[in-house]
């Protein structure tokens, strides 16, 4: 598998400054970033890096459940999946970290029940790429649904 590669430029100080994240391999985009704007409700109009993990990782799961539902004798009509990347204080060194991801999926799936689905869904979790990546973040929920 290649090596895909993102780069950040960053001007200014922690709390002053402003930056861009680039997509590199893909040469898809450039986004801007800033804490003030990474730490407001809104998000101020430009990404961070919980965002970006989020897509990564939402993207990771649903590739790898795909897989999981295939190997069980599912079709895949539609897999929609949501990752809530909740940052907070590092009580251990006053600094930041990931406390919860928490993934959110729905899936159009035909040839299997609902069991197996949960039990993909579960598989998928554990053995997506990402999530083994972040194996250090407290807590990884899914919340899973097979619809019809």
């Amino acid at each position: 598998m290649p090596t895909r590669t993102a780069r950040t430029a960053w001007d200014g100080g922690f709390e002053d400054g402003t930056g861009q994240v680039e997509l590199t391999s893909s040469g898809l985009g450039t986004f801007e970033m800033s804490f003030p704007k990474r730490s407001s409700e809104d998000g101020g109009g430009v990404t961070n890096p919980e965002a970006l993990l989020g897509a990564a990782h939402s993207a990771c799961y649903t590739m790898q459940l795909t897989a999981v539902l295939e190997k069980n004798g599912g079709t895949v009509r539609s897999i929609e999946t949501k990752a809530d990347v909740s940052l907070g204080k590092d009580d251990a060194d006053g600094g930041f970290k990931i406390h919860t991801i928490a993934l959110t999926v729905r899936g159009e799936v035909e040839g299997v029940d609902d069991a197996t689905f949960q039990q993909a869904a579960e598989e998928a979790k554990t053995g997506c790429p990402l999530s083994k990546a972040l194996a250090s973040v407290d807590q990884i929920t899914l919340d899973a649904t097979l619809e019809s």
